[in-house]
């Protein structure tokens, strides 16, 4: 069941030649959080491995989103019922999100630290990133919660800003699979720190601090969504074509013509495209009935397409174009846009969504122990494999 070969004989060669570039110029991170980082590195005994720091923060994440799942399923807590979400669970929500902010940051110094760094420590991190992104966006659309015809946000809001939160990611790394550079993007550092803060206000003074004007008459959900979106039009994005356009000037693209510079994202886009038609088409509106199962499969469905971009980028080989995962999302949606799912809309999805994350789980088992068998490394611990 979990000897699946994912990774191709060619990727496998690849990552032989592969060495880890990224350029940190964020002034947040640079000066207040690395130093940080630096302090409480050195009492992370040497035994310990990246991985398990890098793993330990996931499930911090995956913990925090089912809590507050079990209080809030509809994202309707915070807005009908203000008290109906206990007070230690913001709390809670905002150690969590630190912790798990601090060991995805000391992980790669740790891992430099006990020298012990390797591509299948940077391909467990992304990849984990990858589908943390998301969870993070869903876990705090809780503190907001859903519009009730007087305050909160719409779904399709929800959707659009999980969307460009994902489109950010995308292009970090679209950019890193064109430039060899991972060009750590800025918004990182000051979406933890403003997720932390989100928390321990709540937390102080309840979900109703969300639900009032807060300057102009705008609303604080308004400004941070217009916020995102200024950030990711008019910064993120023009930086990545930037950077492209400069490695191009230099002759140090990887990629040697258009199409495959643009190939990774054609599996995204047409991800999104596909969840979109949904999203607008559908008879029973499936995301306002179920926009926490419905936005859990957008983020799933992401992350195992970015994750085989990333190992194409790290490989230096040619991503697919077209991810097998759009295939049976075509057919849900075309039944259902047709009206051939009927009232089985909801079951749809929710069998897609489990097929999706199984198949999610099962491609990161196969892949991590693929590659650890490659590299004679185990995942969770610093010691040599022993060769069968």
């Amino acid at each position: 069941m979990w000897r699946a070969r994912y990774v191709t004989a060619q990727q496998l060669a690849g990552f032989r030649h592969y060495k880890y570039s990224a350029v940190d110029t964020n002034p947040l991170s640079v000066y207040v959080m690395q130093p940080i980082w630096d302090k409480i590195i050195k009492i992370v005994p040497l035994w310990i491995a990246p991985n398990v720091l890098t793993f330990s923060g996931f499930v911090m994440i995956l913990v925090n989103y089912f809590l507050i799942s079990f209080y809030d399923w509809d994202y309707t807590a915070s807005g009908t019922s203000p008290g109906l979400v206990p007070t230690w669970v913001w709390l809670f929500s905002a150690f969590t999100t630190f912790c798990a902010y601090t060991l995805d940051s000391i992980d790669g110094k740790h891992a430099r630290r006990t020298q012990s760094s390797s591509p299948l420590g940077e391909l467990f991190d992304h990849g984990l990133d990858s589908w943390a992104t998301s969870i993070f966006v869903l876990s705090f659309f809780s503190v907001c919660s859903r519009d009730n015809g007087k305050t909160g946000v719409s779904v399709y809001t929800m959707y659009i800003y999980l969307s460009i939160v994902l489109f950010n990611f995308m292009c970090s790394h679209w950019e890193k699979y064109n430039t060899g550079v991972l060009f750590l993007p800025w918004g990182y550092d000051l979406s933890q720190v403003v997720l932390i803060a989100a928390y321990l206000l709540t937390g102080a003074v309840g979900v109703e601090v969300w639900h009032k004007p807060f300057l102009f008459g705008y609303y604080i959900t308004d400004i941070l969504v217009i916020l995102l979106i200024g950030f990711s039009l008019f910064l993120s994005f023009p930086q990545t074509l930037y950077n492209i356009r400069r490695a191009h000037l230099k002759k140090t693209l990887k990629n040697g013509s258009l199409y495959e510079g643009l190939l990774p994202l054609v599996s995204p886009l047409l991800l999104f495209i596909l969840l979109t038609v949904w999203v607008v088409l559908s008879p029973g509106n499936i995301l306002a009935k179920q926009p926490r199962l419905f936005l859990w499969m957008v983020g799933v469905a992401f992350s195992n397409v970015i994750c085989k971009v990333i190992i194409c980028q790290m490989s230096s080989t040619r991503p697919e174009l077209f991810h097998w995962f759009l295939f049976p999302l075509a057919l849900v949606v075309y039944a259902a846009i047709a009206g051939l799912l009927g009232w089985t809309e909801e079951m749809a999805l929710a069998i897609f969504t489990v097929s999706v994350t199984a198949a999610h789980v099962h491609y990161g088992i196969c892949v991590g122990r693929q590659l650890s068998k490659h590299f004679n490394i185990y995942i969770f611990s610093l010691k040599k494999r022993v060769e069968e």
